[in-house]
């Protein structure tokens, strides 16, 4: 660059004359500028993309293509996705730390981020100052030209036109290597690949014909080559004595070693022409048509790896392993049985017409109460705060028994008719009778302890259910008609909603809304019993078909699980309110308790475990277990049977 400036001198010098100051001032400012073009010339090619080979030429001819040029291979170079709109730019200056320091550049149409020494360069250009620090620009100056005469001056020759046209040598050889490159004389070199975009084909070293590329191809079976005894004059001891060819001729075709029988000629003159000759190429093409083959898919699995891996019934535990306390005075078949909310008394009703109270923790019978008749269900509040008992008898009535008077008079609400107990009933306890027009079979609190359902399943009329509610005295049919006969019903512990169950299916209905929100199909022929978990989200029922049916009301209509542990109908299932567990009674004299977690998160489904068999009722008329139900704070479990006894497990 100090030759040219030094050219540019002397060209000036020889039309012009100038004097020796102004000479000087001339020269420095030349050098200077050379130096700064000298400068930004370095600086552009250090951050200059050098994969783009369009040339000299404006950017703005690739705005509508996806490609802002090509490489030296002739491959497009494709323009980064750039889908930032004035705010993304804004939100960008305004978070992004580094976006002062981030320039567009418009060859490669990527954004360039400057180092700190960049920077300074760009502020020292900016000042007006050299871009080399250690450049001092008040050196003395060199004198390369004086007025003295020098033995070999420098001429001041103008340049040449050659000098300021391109070329036309270099123009030459360019030309000769496009139009080399074009006959494929020449190869551009190819840029190295560091093995990130490389692709093996998996199947390279397969049979590359179009039958191979099919996943499930079967090739055609090879005939086999022929052996000794298809030889017309095959040894002796390939041809069949008598006794073969007896059981070769008894034998299936299908069973056959050899679908003919050997036979020896004299010479090959003599040998006749193959009788199933038609039938064996009709087979051949068979197994080439592919009809008569299947591929079997066989896969060695321990069958133990199959079982899934369940947790250990001690690691389980609290949970009801043996039988503590025998509770003996009912003559009859004890059908069921409920414990208080304190968990200190236990009411059972039997078919021998009474109701009797236990004291839990001593199996003794504080009261018996006769109601008349066969007892069919009992429950007792879930409010612990009254002290009541709803029985039902068979002469269609039920009782709350209490021990305080209820003091509002009793009223008539259509078929169901409400009366105070008197004389003898009034003694013994009973304060409150309600009439239905059916025999009732169940009566279920809800969770406040102010309503209870009762069910008179019948088939021949659409009152099935009837809801009461004890503060008003009021009774009311909660449906105009019942699809199916009604097994029994339940109350959500949480929200407005209300089980049905009839033979094969289970009903929710929202109290509130007036509609029915779900429907759980069993899978089951004769639902006997059913239960809700204290979180709501979960229901089992048995039934007369040795099942017990698990379903996950967020997960689907049908059974999650389905267990058929008993050999004998199930006649009664429960929750346990605090513990995970739940047990079910069945006909075969056994109470199963099973571990059933339900957890929080609701992508992991519940852990179902079979823990203990219980053992103890004696079988009575082909009856076992009638019912079951769960201490309210410890893990014990009460069992009726038709031994006439209640069984305590703890």
């Amino acid at each position: 660059m100090l030759r040219s400036s030094a050219g540019v001198f002397f060209l000036l010098k020889g039309r012009f004359s100038f004097p020796l100051f102004s000479q000087r001032l001339l020269i420095g400012v030349l050098l200077r500028f050379s130096f700064l073009f000298c400068f930004c010339w370095v600086f552009t090619l250090q951050y200059k993309d050098i994969r783009n080979t369009v040339g000299n030429i404006p950017v703005e001819w690739y705005k509508d293509f996806p490609h802002i040029g090509y490489n030296l291979d002739g491959k497009k170079i494709y323009k980064p996705i750039r889908n930032k709109d004035e705010l993304d730019d804004f939100l960008d200056k305004m978070e992004n730390p580094e976006y002062w320091r981030t320039v567009h550049d418009k060859q490669t149409g990527s954004d360039i981020v400057l180092s700190d020494d960049q920077v300074e360069l760009v502020n020292r250009l900016q000042r007006g100052q050299f871009g080399d620090v250690n450049f001092n620009e008040y050196e003395p100056m060199v004198e390369f030209f004086s007025s003295d005469v020098m033995i070999h001056p420098i001429t001041n020759r103008p340049a040449d036109k050659r000098s300021f046209i391109p070329s036309l040598t270099e123009k030459e050889k360019v030309s000769k290597l496009v139009h080399a490159i074009k006959m494929g004389w020449l190869k551009p070199r190819r840029v190295e690949d560091d093995g990130r975009g490389r692709y093996y084909d998996l199947w390279a070293s397969e049979d590359s014909s179009i039958l191979a590329r099919h996943r499930m191809h079967l090739p055609a079976p090879k005939i086999p080559l022929p052996g000794h005894h298809e030889s017309y004059n095959p040894p002796p001891e390939y041809l069949f004595t008598d006794e073969e060819r007896a059981l070769w001729e008894q034998q299936d075709p299908g069973d056959r070693k050899l679908p003919f029988v050997p036979r020896k000629y004299s010479s090959l003159r003599q040998v006749p022409a193959f009788s199933h000759f038609i039938h064996e190429r009709f087979e051949r093409c068979l197994d080439l048509y592919l009809c008569p083959r299947q591929r079997k898919m066989r896969v060695n699995v321990n069958p133990e790896d199959l079982i899934p891996q369940l947790p250990k019934p001690k690691d389980l535990q609290p949970f009801p392993t043996t039988q503590s306390l025998v509770y003996r005075g009912h003559s009859g078949l004890v059908r069921s049985i409920s414990v208080s909310p304190s968990g200190q008394w236990l009411a059972s009703g039997s078919d021998d017409g009474s109701v009797r109270f236990w004291e839990v923790c001593s199996s003794r019978c504080m009261k018996m109460v006769q109601v008349g008749g066969a007892v069919k269900s009992v429950a007792w509040n879930p409010n612990p705060s009254v002290c009541l008992l709803a029985v039902v008898i068979l002469s269609s009535e039920r009782l709350l028994s209490a021990q305080q008077e209820g003091e509002e008079p009793a009223e008539g609400n259509g078929s169901v008719v409400w009366s105070e107990a008197e004389g003898e009933e009034l003694n013994q306890g009973v304060r409150l009778k309600i009439q239905h027009p059916k025999a009732v079979h169940q009566v279920v609190w809800h969770a406040k302890g102010d309503y209870l359902a009762s069910v008179m399943p019948d088939n021949t009329s659409h009152l099935q259910v009837y809801i009461h509610q004890l503060s008003r005295r009021r009774s009311q049919n909660p449906f105009s008609r019942n699809k199916g006969l009604v097994q029994c019903v339940s109350f959500h512990p949480i929200r407005p909603y209300f089980f049905v169950a009839t033979q094969r299916s289970i009903r929710i209905y929202n109290l509130v809304k007036q509609e029915m929100t779900k429907k759980l199909q069993a899978n089951s022929k004769w639902i006997s019993s059913m239960a809700v978990h204290p979180g709501g989200d979960h229901v089992i029922c048995g039934s007369y078909d040795c099942k017990l049916s698990w379903f996950d009301l967020d997960l689907s209509t049908k059974p999650y699980k389905m267990l058929r542990h008993h050999k004998k109908a199930v006649r009664g299932v429960a929750y346990h309110r605090l513990y995970p567990l739940f047990a079910s009674a069945s006909d075969d004299g056994s109470v199963i308790v099973c571990h059933g977690t339900v957890y929080n998160d609701l992508l992991q489904n519940p852990l179902i475990v079979p823990v203990k068999v219980l053992r103890g009722h004696v079988m009575t008329h082909d009856l076992g277990v009638l019912d079951v139900t769960f201490h309210p704070t410890q893990p014990w479990v009460f069992s009726s049977g038709a031994d006439a006894t209640i069984r305590l497990f703890t």
